[in-house]
């Protein structure tokens, strides 16, 4: 075998490992990509078995603990359409009716069964693809203004410390 065949065989070895390394590393990505959808986008999308994110606000009055004392069902709507959400496990503090939520998990039955729920850490707060998806719907509305931050500024500028003289 001459110098410049080896070279070659080296050269498609090492293009065959890069390759195999690519397509493992797609494939990991793949398995842990989590898309994010809204009541009304899974009307017209077909989700499969996958893990997704389902967000939007808690519906009023839909909040219901279950005998077992750990799974709790609730309803999360776009107020365009409403999915059902089963969960089994502590809720987070804030969770509460008519705040955003993001939750994730897989449909099964036609019931959300979540795995993990978030909900926001202030009062202003929406994560940004539960209020892009309430904007779509025509729904939308923007947070009024905190007025504890106005008067803490206005507290702020009055007790600060005064220039002081240098003589």
């Amino acid at each position: 075998m001459t110098k410049k065949k080896r070279r070659l065989y080296m050269l498609g070895l090492a293009l065959l490992g890069l390759g195999a390394a690519t397509a493992l590393t797609l494939t990991a990505f793949q398995d842990n990509i989590v898309f994010f959808y809204s009541p009304s986008q899974l009307q017209t999308q077909q989700v499969g078995e996958r893990n997704f994110r389902l967000g939007g606000l808690v519906e009023q009055g839909s909040v219901r603990k279950l005998t077992d004392g750990v799974t709790t069902e609730f309803r999360v709507t776009d107020t365009a359409h409403t999915i059902d959400v089963r969960y089994r496990g502590q809720l987070p503090d804030l969770f509460r009716e008519g705040q955003g939520v993001v939750a994730e998990g897989k449909l099964s039955g036609g019931v959300f069964v979540a795995r993990e729920v978030l909900a926001k850490h202030d009062e202003n707060y929406m994560p940004p693809e539960v209020s892009e998806a309430l904007k779509q719907a025509g729904v939308y509305k923007k947070p009024a203004p905190n007025n504890t931050d106005a008067k803490t500024a206005a507290n702020d500028a009055t007790a600060a410390p005064a220039a002081t003289k240098k003589e």
